[in-house]
């Protein structure tokens, strides 16, 4: 029995990946400097796991920015406006890749990115084209699997699998099926892999999460004819297949009869896959069993990993059994230990966890008791690990009576608008008076080291919470006049008081709790620092009111409220695992729907829920859909749906693809929807036109994920990509995404452009009438 792992995080323990990538972006450190602080990630963790006493090390896992673009440019799948731009560093041409190039007289757009199935990770969509072809253009993977040889470990290289790497990218050109690039792709594999042979390399690990989706017959014999080829051109390599996030289910016969060594299987979100594999597995394959959390924070209840381990053992044996987490750790937080500060995170919510270095010590206890190794020692962290869990469940902290009961007492009429939309956009174009394509912002502006410095004296007393707020009104106020100046519309106060769009709301309510350094990567050097959900969920009192308050009493101009949707905190935070998701939903949903309704009575007449997970909630496997768009959808209009029919409310989306839940997202019934377009050149906006979306829409113009402005032009073009296939006034103009992690300077510049846009467009129309 071995014990291996998926992935770890390549953040570092305390973001050391994002200020190096940051600060060479801002050409404060060199090349070198960067690449030197990447390795010295790699080194810890490598080391972290070879002293945690993991078998079977990953490498590959550490990337720049993302795995998928690592493979793009490991690949040389790299489009031509990149191999053009003059650009000579593998470097710099990959982080013009992620991140779009304006520079020397150059303006190159940043590929499309999107979300990593249903997490909050994301990452860069790989483009194909007809007549596109392969080489191994990066040796990335060669030098690090030499690295940690180096440092006495043979590790396991760590690549998407090449049918999972072509359903994640898109045809950029019409008449051709990306699988049909399958032969011209799967030469490279074997030239990747028969040099990682040659340099010592025992296993490799291809990842295939598509396994676990509702694939075609085509897509699975593409599956089929590659592992068929890559076996028998390397027959000497130990492959292991991963599939995670979900269950083989339909797929089981496929996954089990390729020609690998080792099959992984996720058996934390579907461990009822396991039966049907135990029942059917040949003689030849070995399973990798997923019985630790690679999503969640819980502590493991080892009672019920060893009952897993031991069906699997029964049926085919201890040596071909490997322990594991269920996915990569990349999605949860390096180190519990580094948490400190037990006023933030109290001892006792403390020891109900595990992060990435804790998880490794679980799998390798695990393996210890179901090996009756280390018996003495195994034994009694057994018994540690049964107490903690009973105490977690008899907590007084987790359980508040009035919020089930608030939950039980919903009604039907407390998810719908008092009228249908018609009759609400009469009321709200009457009571807002604003033009064809009104402009606005999704929310944040840009929260300058200044800012961030500010919130870090108040934290550490060495500002007063006078001196701290005094300071926070002041650049609300000059964001208010910069908006004014610049002839915006509907204005935002600009969200200086928030640390995160989710952690802001988690500090305010109870049945949070929040961690100093939690960080995951949410894409490139953007961390996050998820809230933990361990109990009932409630508001206490007020909380975006105040701010939004003060900045409507600065200006004339309609000022949004801000606040985030129950389904989006409830999927960017780690989510307590003793009741059913939407029960938690339900409650934060009845929260925000409190906030709504203060925010209205003070006067704001336009809202704004950010939903940007609704999409990325959706259950891998589209019969699953239906029960969670029921309850996801229903909360946001729990909501949203307190107000009067005068009161206009906006949702934002960002980052997702809309065809398939078109109905489900017209049902949430806001009045105006904002969505991320413009790294897609407003494809995204063909599922509303075709559904004949009923409400308002502002198709993003400005992608805010690039440090490149937009110019008038551009943004000018995207309109009226929009306006031939949406009329106009239901067309609103707005930035992708909020501002929060952009410069003054370029924000400045893009939205004095976008708003020239959207004059440009108005005057367009009125000429044509």
């Amino acid at each position: 029995m071995l014990i291996t792992n998926l992935g770890y995080p390549r953040i570092g323990s305390n973001r050391e990946l994002k200020k190096a990538s940051e600060n060479y972006w801002a050409q404060k450190i060199t090349l070198d400097d960067l690449l030197e602080a990447g390795k010295q990630i790699r080194i810890q963790n490598l080391k972290l796991q070879q002293e945690a006493g993991i078998d079977i090390i990953p490498c590959n896992d550490f990337s720049f920015y993302d795995q998928v673009l690592d493979l793009s440019l490991t690949l040389g799948a790299i489009p031509n406006r990149y191999k053009e731009s003059g650009l000579t560093n593998s470097l710099d041409i990959y982080f013009a890749m992620a991140r779009g190039y304006q520079k020397d007289g150059k303006d190159i757009t940043a590929m499309e990115m999107t979300k990593w199935f249903d997490t909050n990770y994301h990452y860069i969509v790989p483009e194909f084209y007809k007549d596109q072809e392969f080489s191994f253009y990066s040796k990335k993977i060669i030098e690090e699997f030499i690295e940690a040889k180096e440092l006495g470990i043979q590790p396991k290289p760590v690549l998407i699998a090449p049918v999972s790497y072509l359903l994640l990218g898109k045809e950029k050109e019409e008449g051709f099926n990306r699988l049909e690039l399958l032969d011209r792709l799967i030469p490279v594999y074997i030239e990747i892999i028969k040099e990682l042979v040659a340099n010592g390399a025992e296993w490799v690990q291809l990842d295939e999460p598509f396994l676990v989706l509702d694939i075609n017959e085509e897509e699975k014999q593409a599956i089929k004819y590659t592992y068929d080829q890559l076996s028998e051109a390397c027959p000497e390599l130990k492959i292991v297949v991963a599939t995670y996030f979900e269950g083989l289910n339909k797929n089981t016969d496929l996954a089990i009869s390729l020609p690998v060594n080792v099959l992984h299987l996720d058996l934390v979100r579907n461990p009822e896959q396991l039966d049907p594999v135990l029942l059917a597995i040949p003689e030849t394959l070995s399973l990798s069993l997923g019985v630790i959390d690679g999503r969640n924070i819980w502590k493991n209840n080892y009672l019920q990993s060893l009952q897993t381990i031991y069906k699997a053992v029964k049926k085919i044996g201890k040596e071909r059994i490997l322990i594991a987490p269920s996915c990569s750790l990349l999605h949860v937080p390096c180190d519990l230990d580094a948490e400190t500060n037990e006023e933030v995170l109290t001892p006792e919510i403390k020891q109900w966890l595990a992060f990435a270095k804790q998880k490794l010590d679980e799998v390798v206890i695990i393996k210890q008791l179901a090996n009756s190794e280390n018996i003495t020692q195994a034994a009694k962290k057994l018994e540690d690990n049964i107490e903690i869990n009973k105490r977690r469940k008899d907590s007084t902290l987790i359980h508040n009576q009035e919020v089930k009961q608030r939950v039980l007492n919903i009604e039907d009429a407390d998810s719908q608008r008092q009228s249908a939309f018609e009759i609400r956009k009469a009321l709200q174009v009457k009571e807002l008076n604003l033009p064809l394509f009104p402009t606005t912002t999704i929310g944040s502006f840009p929260q300058t080291t200044e800012v961030r410095s500010w919130r870090a004296k108040y934290k550490r007393g060495d500002l007063t919470k006078k001196q701290y707020e005094e300071l926070l009104r002041k650049e609300t106020e000059e964001t208010i006049r910069f908006q004014e100046e610049t002839g915006i519309d509907v204005l935002v106060h600009g969200e200086f008081e928030r640390n995160d769009m989710v952690e802001y709301f988690g500090e305010q309510l109870s049945g949070f709790v929040f961690t100093k350094n939690g960080w995951v990567q949410s894409y490139g050097s953007r961390c996050v620092k998820p809230p933990v959900i361990y109990g009932d969920v409630s508001r206490p009192q007020a909380m975006t009111v105040c701010w939004t308050k003060y900045a409507q009493s600065l200006t004339e101009k309609k000022v949004k409220g801000m606040l985030t949707g129950p389904v989006t905190i409830l999927q960017w935070s780690f989510v307590r695992d003793d009741q059913p998701r939407y029960e938690t939903c339900t409650q934060i949903a009845l929260a925000i729907r409190d906030e709504v309704c203060d925010l209205e009575k003070e006067g704001i007449k336009i809202i704004q829920i950010d939903e940007p997970a609704i999409r990325e909630g959706l259950p891998l496997r589209k019969e699953n859909w239906a029960e969670y768009l029921n309850w996801a959808i229903k909360a946001f209009k729990i909501s949203s749906c307190g107000v009067a029919d005068s009161t206009q409310i906006h949702t934002h989306m960002c980052y997702s693809e809309f065809n398939d839940i078109i109905e489900d997202i017209a049902d949430m019934d806001a009045d105006v929807i904002t969505i991320e377009c413009s790294r897609s050149q407003m494809e995204l906006l063909d599922a509303f036109a075709e559904f004949n979306y009923p409400n308002d829409i502002g198709p993003g113009v400005y992608d805010i994920h690039s440090p490149r402005v937009p110019s008038k032009k551009e943004m000018v073009s995207l309109l009226e990509k929009a306006a031939t296939v949406l009329p106009a006034e239901q067309l609103w103009v707005n930035p992708d995404c909020g501002l929060k992690t952009r410069h003054w300077e370029e924000t400045r510049a893009a939205l004095v452009n976008m708003v020239s846009a959207a004059n440009q467009l108005r005057k367009e129309v009125i000429e044509v009438v």
